[in-house]
C-alpha cells in the first residue's frame, strides 16, 4: 500500500473516532452544536446550552453572531436574550471587551435604574462567547419601520429622549463613550401598541403603550483611558469631529442622540448619505458653515480649499443636497412652544464644536424635559398621553 493510500485510510480512521467522540461526549459539541464554516453556532430550536438555556427562537443576526430567545431553567423559566458570538478570534476579543463594559455597568448600577441593558451571565460554549441579558422587545427603529415610518408623537419623543440621555450620561459619568448610538440600539422593554385609524391618511397608525427603553450593544463602547479608534459610529449618526479625524470623546454621543431625536420627530434620517464630502455638505446645509478652527486642524484638507468646503451645488449630488436638505429650524412641524423647545435642544446638541456642544447633564435640565422633572406623577401622566 502506497503512502498516499495509507494516509487516506489513517485520516478516515481518525475522522471516524472524532465523529464517535463528538456524538457520545457530554462535553463536546453535538451534531447541531458544531460551528459551521461562517463561525456561527449551529443549533436547532429546543437545543439546551450549558444544561440551562433552552433555545426558543432567533431574535436577530449580525456580523458578530446571533441573538436568540431562550428559557433560563435556572431562573424559574425566565425568558432571556442570549447573544452567541461567532467562533472567531476577533469577535471573541470584542465580546470580552463588551463583557467588561457590561460588568462595569452592573457594578455601578446594581438596581438597573439607568436604562442600560442588564447582563445576567456569560460563558464560553465551545469557542462561542455567550452573553445572557434581559429580554427586551422591538428596537425604536423597528417599531418606526413597522409603523410605515410615521414619526413618534412629541410626548413619546420627550420620554424616550430623556431616558436615552439619562443612560448615556450615566456612561459618561463612568468614563465611557458608547460610540454607536442609533435607533436600532435603543429597545423598548415592551413594544405592545394600540391602533387608531387615520382617516386623512387612510391608514392604521400604531402608538406604543409603554415608552420605557433600554440602551443596548456595548461592543464598541470605549473607556476614556483606552485606545480611541479613528472611525466610530454608524455613518448617519457620526459627529463632524469623527469625519474630520480630530479626535473624539463624550460629545460625539451627544451629536448621535441629536440625530436620533430628529429621526423620531420626522420619521427619516437627517443625514442620509454614505460619502464624507456629501455628509459635510449636508451638515453645512443644516447647521451653516463648518468652523474655520476645525477646518484648520483637520488632516482631511482634501475636503477644503481656502478654509471652505469643496462642494459644487450644481452637480448631481449638489442638487440633491440642495433639494432634499433644509436648515434645521425649517423642519419644525408646529409653532407650539414645545416644538420650539425641541429644536432649541437639537440646535445645541448638533453644535459643530465638541467643546461647545451641550453636555448630557445640561441636556437633562433643558426646558424641553421640564415636564419629566416635576415629579413621578408628571412622568406617569406624560407616559399615558399617547396611549
Amino acid at each position: 500500500m502506497g503512502k498516499t493510500e495509507l494516509y487516506s485510510v489513517y485520516k478516515s480512521f481518525l475522522d471516524c473516532i472524532c465523529l464517535c467522540l463528538s456524538r457520545n461526549s457530554s462535553e463536546g459539541p453535538g451534531k447541531n452544536e458544531k460551528a459551521p464554516d461562517d463561525g456561527h453556532l449551529a443549533y436547532q430550536n429546543g437545543d439546551v446550552l450549558q444544561e440551562r438555556y433552552e433555545v426558543i427562537s432567533l431574535l436577530g443576526e449580525g456580523t458578530f453572531g446571533k441573538v436568540v430567545r431562550c428559557v433560563d431553567h435556572r431562573r424559574a423559566g425566565a425568558r432571556v436574550a442570549l447573544k452567541i458570538i461567532k467562533n472567531m478570534e476577533k469577535y471573541r476579543q470584542a465580546a470580552k471587551l463588551e463583557i467588561n463594559v457590561l460588568e462595569k455597568i452592573n457594578e455601578k448600577d446594581p438596581h438597573n435604574k439607568h436604562q442600560c441593558v442588564q447582563m445576567l451571565d456569560w460563558f464560553d460554549y465551545h469557542g462561542h462567547v455567550c452573553i445572557s441579558m434581559e429580554l427586551l422587545a422591538l428596537s425604536t427603529f423597528d417599531f418606526l419601520k413597522g409603523n410605515s415610518f410615521l414619526p413618534y408623537c412629541m410626548d413619546h419623543i420627550r420620554q424616550m429622549g430623556y431616558q436615552i440621555c439619562l443612560a448615556v450620561n450615566f456612561l459618561h459619568i463612568n468614563k465611557l463613550t458608547h460610540t454607536d448610538l442609533k435607533p436600532e440600539n435603543i429597545l423598548f422593554v415592551n413594544s405592545d401598541y394600540s391602533i387608531t385609524y387615520n382617516a386623512e391618511k387612510k391608514r392604521d397608525e400604531r402608538k406604543v403603550k409603554d415608552t420605557t427603553v433600554r440602551l443596548v450593544d456595548f461592543g464598541s463602547a470605549t473607556f476614556d483611558h483606552e485606545h480611541h479608534s479613528t472611525i466610530i459610529s454608524t455613518r448617519h449618526y457620526r459627529a463632524p469631529e469623527v469625519i474630520l479625524e480630530l479626535g473624539w470623546s463624550h460629545p460625539c454621543d451627544v451629536w448621535s442622540i441629536g440625530c436620533i431625536l430628529f429621526e423620531y420627530y420626522e420619521g427619516f434620517t437627517l443625514y442620509q448619505t454614505h460619502d464624507n464630502q456629501e455628509h459635510l455638505a449636508m451638515m453645512e446645509r443644516v447647521r451653516g458653515p463648518l468652523p474655520s478652527t476645525m477646518i484648520c486642524k483637520t488632516r482631511k484638507q482634501k475636503y477644503f480649499h481656502r478654509r471652505r468646503l469643496v462642494w459644487n451645488d450644481n452637480s448631481k449630488a449638489g442638487r440633491y443636497v440642495k433639494d432634499h436638505i433644509k436648515p434645521l429650524w425649517r423642519y419644525r412641524l408646529s409653532e407650539a412652544k414645545e416644538h420650539h423647545q425641541f429644536f432649541d435642544l437639537l440646535e445645541k446638541m448638533l453644535e459643530y464644536e465638541p467643546s461647545k456642544r451641550l453636555s448630557l447633564s445640561s441636556t437633562l435640565r433643558h426646558p424641553f424635559f421640564l415636564p419629566l422633572r416635576r415629579g413621578s406623577k408628571a412622568w406617569e401622566s406624560t407616559r399615558n398621553i399617547c396611549r
